[in-house]
């Protein structure tokens, strides 16, 4: 009894870390506004495509790949806590967290227990897939979680069978589809990679009834989806193009991904960027530095090594092992094939880490299957070996710890967007312009709507071209109102400020700065500014 008992409590153990790891992070790193844009669905100023519901108008969509699952589920959460750092992630960290126990009992269906605590616990400690579920800017947290729930219900159904299980597997990966179109990379190589290795399997499970079954459960998921394309002219659909130029930055950041270090000086800033970082206060500051400082400050985990050396022991695996493992590694290829070759995508950190959790799945199965191989010395060695791994997974999360609590969040995520928040609140001005990207969203969230915000920088161009001169000239009209914009060096869109004090002074406007916002480093980040009528001949 005990021995079956004792992976799932490693497995829980593994998700509780994953959880518990990430608390630390939350309230050092300001909100990011791509982290934030979902709330446009539901706060003011909303925007988004709607759809008429008897009394209701409910936004579906807030562009042609990106549906509003998340501010479904948000708009609930946010009217019993006010929205916040803490009511911002933690929701998408559990979801984080409930996505590694789902890969925990897909893995266990389909390799074994062993196999499933091996790539359970590397999962766990994967920096990357720990970020970017906490921050959840791509996003990415619903669809880890929807995608890996999708195949444990559906490998249930075909072990079990059930037409509950089947409809239920199928309504998650539309869910997944609704939330971001972009999950038709992973369903597509999901489907090429499953007729490739399970071509028997498939055809005997298959029958009309769970045909229309699987259909009504995946249409019903993906439905305002289909309803929004059927509405404008299939828009998620058109205009997509395609580059192959860019594969190999593609192919650098994909490795960057499998080797935890992408999101240094990107996420959190490093030591060369600040002159004198903070030093540690708390016990757990203190710790984290202790443990960085004696192990050489470690910006790269062993994955890769792990994955690697899963390959060359993938010839000990046998049978249903070997085709799990191949079954992965075909996903794998076709998912990031597409996401290479399609333009503007596969170059952010977001989007590569959508190939995950199967290397971790590859993983598992090949040293699990190794391990028996082995006889009796093979579970410590693989413990041995996996206890590694995860330290240097471990490592590598104390480290960007270490960075954000010292050296603080980088441009996007800079802490000075929450005294930027309060300051908005005090402004007696019908009207807050944002002149840069990466602040409207932000305050949209930390002020709950509250703000009369409006974005300006659309109105500027960001290279060649003429400023939209009726949209200046609107904004400048009224005496009062307030522009936002990034201080000098924190700006995103570069020079679009000094175009549009330019742009003023041509209608006769000159430029006054009223306050500037600092993070808690004391670095310059946001500035505040009004524009006023000049008198003639100044």
């Amino acid at each position: 009894m005990t021995d079956r008992r004792l992976p799932v409590r490693l497995a829980l153990a593994a998700c509780a870390f994953f959880f518990l790891a990430a608390q630390p992070f939350l309230p050092l790193l300001g909100v990011e506004n791509d982290e934030a844009t979902f709330v446009s669905a539901f706060l003011s100023p909303r925007f988004g495509s709607t759809i008429r519901i008897g009394h209701f108008r409910p936004t579906i969509m807030l562009m042609p790949y990106l549906g509003t699952l998340k501010a479904w589920i948000y708009r609930p959460i946010f009217a019993m806590f006010r929205p916040g750092v803490w009511s911002l992630r933690e929701p998408a960290l559990a979801a984080g967290a409930a996505s590694v126990w789902l890969f925990f009992l897909l893995l266990r269906r389909i390799a074994g227990a062993r196999a499933a605590v091996i790539g359970c616990g590397l999962l766990a400690v994967d920096s990357i897939y720990l970020l970017t579920a906490s921050f959840d800017w791509g996003p990415v947290a619903l669809q880890h979680l929807l995608v890996v729930g999708g195949m444990l219900l559906l490998v249930r159904f075909y072990q079990e069978g059930g037409a509950p299980v089947l409809a239920s597997g199928f309504f998650c990966l539309g869910l997944a589809m609704w939330d971001k179109a972009l999950a038709v990379w992973m369903l597509s190589a999901i489907s090429i990679a499953a007729l490739a290795v399970f071509p028997r399997q498939i055809w005997r499970a298959v029958t009309p009834r769970r045909v229309g079954i699987a259909v009504a459960g995946f249409t019903l998921g993906a439905l305002p989806l289909i309803v929004y394309n059927a509405n404008e002219h299939f828009a998620t659909f058109r205009g997509q193009s395609y580059d192959a130029s860019e594969i190999a930055p593609k192919a650098r950041l994909l490795l960057n991904t499998a080797r935890g270090d992408g999101l240094f000086d990107w996420l959190v800033n490093d030591d060369w960027r600040t002159t004198a970082g903070r030093q540690p206060e708390t016990g757990l500051e203190k710790a984290s530095s202790g443990i960085a400082n004696l192990a050489g400050n470690p910006r790269r985990n062993l994955l890769l090594y792990a994955f690697a050396l899963a390959l060359l022991l993938a010839p000990l695996a046998r049978g249903a092992e070997r085709r799990a493992m191949l079954f992965a590694l075909i996903i794998m290829a076709v998912e990031w094939i597409q996401m290479a070759v399609t333009a503007g995508a596969g170059l952010s950190m977001h989007h590569t880490i959508l190939l995950w959790p199967l290397p971790q799945l590859v993983v598992g199965v090949s040293f699990a299957a190794a391990s028996r191989r082995l006889g009796r010395a093979g579970l410590p060695v693989a413990a041995g070996i996996l206890a590694v791994t995860m330290a240097s997974g471990a490592l590598q999360i104390n480290e960007y710890y270490r960075n954000a609590w010292r050296n603080g969040g980088s441009q996007d995520w800079t802490d000075a967007v929450y005294p930027l928040a309060e300051y908005a609140k005090s402004l007696r001005t019908d009207r807050i312009y944002c002149a840069d990207w990466g602040i409207l969203d932000s305050l949209r969230l930390l002020d709950d709507g509250a703000l009369p915000l409006e974005e300006i920088f659309t109105a500027i161009p960001a290279d060649a071209g003429s400023a939209d001169m009726p949209r200046i000239r609107a904004a400048l009209g009224a005496p009062g109102r307030v522009f936002l914009a990034h201080a000098k060096g924190f700006e995103v869109f570069a020079g679009r400020d000094e175009k549009l004090r330019r742009a003023a002074e041509t209608a006769g406007y000159g430029r006054e700065t009223i306050a500037v916002i600092s993070d808690s480093f004391g670095h310059p980040a946001y500035e505040a500014y009004r524009f006023t009528r000049l008198h003639d001949g100044q």
